[in-house]
């Protein structure tokens, strides 16, 4: 799989971050990963970007529940602004209820459901399936 400039982790759990974004370093899939503590900190830090072909992540690694502003809220207000072709958004959470699930499924933009905890593998598997070489 081919090293990507920039991703982005979206969650507030500061222990799962950091354990992730270990695990992202340790795949050596990214250049630069972004992240935030919640959903509007990534708009924010999105919004700006998302005309720059390579300013945008290619991928987002997106937490369900957050505070100021939740995963679903940032899915609404991401697809609703963000260009055919931007960011696949991976949801991982902890949350194991059906309804997540299937609501997960109306997004085009959501390519798989992960439930914590990740691993390398795990991950390097999951990308592997939008981003073949």
């Amino acid at each position: 799989m081919k090293k990507f400039d920039l991703a982005c982790l979206i969650d507030d759990d500061e222990i799962f971050a950091f354990g992730a974004k270990r695990i992202i370093e340790m795949s050596e899939i990214c250049n630069e990963l972004k992240v935030f503590n919640n959903g509007q900190e990534a708009i924010d830090f999105l919004v700006p970007s998302l005309d720059k072909f390579d300013d945008r992540p290619v991928f987002i690694l997106l937490d369900l529940n957050m505070p100021i502003m939740d995963g679903w809220e940032f899915l609404d207000t991401f697809t609703s602004i963000a260009p055919k072709g931007s960011a696949i958004i991976y949801l991982i959470t902890s949350s194991i209820d059906p309804a997540d699930i299937k609501k997960a499924q109306t997004y085009s933009r959501v390519s798989n459901y992960i439930v914590k905890p990740i691993t390398k593998e795990g991950l390097l598997e999951t990308l592997k399936t939008d981003f073949e070489d």
